[in-house]
């Protein structure tokens, strides 16, 4: 009976097919991974905006390699020179606006840039120093605004101040023979604006020789008109030339000697032979 001998395959054979199959199907199972990368800072982040109380201060993230996927933001608020610097709460948005406490100090922002491979952190120089935000200007009145139209007298307010700029008298000489008076006084303010609803008083120097009026108010032209009856008193002296008056303005309720007031004394002529 014969034997039958199995042909035996070299184990050289055996593995180098098995390494030609291994190609065939897309690697050897001994390749290297892959290099990790997280992203690096080629220039540091900044930050944009005014240093002012109320102002927004913007960040940008400067520049990284490693193709960052996201940016993580965190604003330290520092000493006058940038230093002992904290976290400020809340303060993590691109954008941020300067408030009271930062008065004083500066600002930092600390950017984490991120991708698959990891995280780097890189923060940016200091800010100027915070000041505080200028004090909002006052609202316009009528008296800022532009034009020579009449102002109301609730419209005048310090520094402004009333004027009387001019006043004429009926008649315009005050005879011997005359019984009443009618003086007329215009009042502006504001750079010459007439002023309507002020009110206006006068009153002969020395007294007594006409009667004092009540206060009449100002028109929508600036004038006030009022009327004084003789009294005993006129004239004051036989020789006497001028008829003196004291005339104020002032705003209803106002301060008679202080706020937007104004007093002065006027005179007219007078002749006693008419």
């Amino acid at each position: 009976m014969k034997s039958k001998h199995r042909k035996l395959v070299p184990v050289t054979a055996l593995a180098l097919a098995a390494g030609l199959v291994g190609v065939v199907l897309g690697g050897t199972g001994m390749g290297t991974a892959a290099t990790k990368a997280k992203p690096t800072n080629t220039r540091p982040p900044t930050i944009s905006g005014k240093a002012q109380v109320g102002q927004t201060l913007t960040a940008n993230e400067g520049e990284w390699t490693g193709s960052p996927t996201d940016f993580d933001y965190a604003r330290r608020r520092c000493d006058a020179d940038g230093g002992s610097c904290s976290f400020i709460s809340g303060a993590n948005q691109k954008t941020y606006v300067l408030k009271d406490v930062d008065k004083g100090n500066t600002i930092r922002i600390r950017i984490k840039a991120q991708n698959a491979d990891g995280n780097t952190m890189s923060t940016s120089v200091p800010t100027a120093v915070v000041t505080e935000a200028p004090a909002p200007p006052p609202p316009a009145g009528a008296c800022e605004k532009a034009g020579t139209g009449a102002v109301g007298i609730g419209d005048v307010k310090p520094p402004n101040r009333l004027l009387v700029d001019r006043q004429s008298l009926s008649p315009s000489v005050v005879g011997g023979s005359t019984q009443q008076l009618v003086v007329r006084f215009h009042v502006t303010a504001c750079g010459g604006k007439p002023v309507q609803g002020a009110l206006v008083y006068v009153t002969a120097v020395p007294y007594n020789q006409f009667s004092v009026p009540a206060e009449a108010p100002t028109g929508g032209d600036g004038w006030a008109e009022l009327r004084m009856n003789r009294l005993r008193g006129f004239p004051a002296t036989n020789q006497q030339q001028l008829m003196v008056m004291f005339v104020r303005a002032r705003e209803p309720g106002g301060n008679l000697l202080g706020g937007i007031s104004t007093r002065r004394l006027v005179s007219f002529p007078v002749n006693l032979g008419r």
